[in-house]
C-alpha cells in the first residue's frame, strides 16, 4: 500500500462522523424550517440528507 492509502484509512472515522453530523443537522434544520412554514426549503433539506445517507451507506458498504 502506498503512502496516500494510509491517511485515507486514518481519516475513514472521522470523515463518517462528519457526515453522520452533518445528516443530523440537516434533519434538525429540515424539521425546524417545515415548522416555520417554509415547507419547499424544509423538504430540500430532508433531500439533501437522504442523499448523503444513501452515499454514507454505498462508502461503508
Amino acid at each position: 500500500m502506498g503512502r496516500g492509502a494510509m491517511i485515507d484509512a486514518s481519516l475513514n472515522p472521522l470523515m463518517l462522523s462528519l457526515v453522520v453530523a452533518a445528516i443530523a443537522v440537516l434533519v434538525w434544520g429540515a424539521v425546524r424550517t417545515w415548522r416555520g412554514g417554509d415547507r419547499q426549503k424544509g423538504g430540500l433539506m430532508f433531500a439533501c440528507a437522504l442523499v448523503i445517507l444513501g452515499n454514507l451507506l454505498i462508502w461503508t458498504v
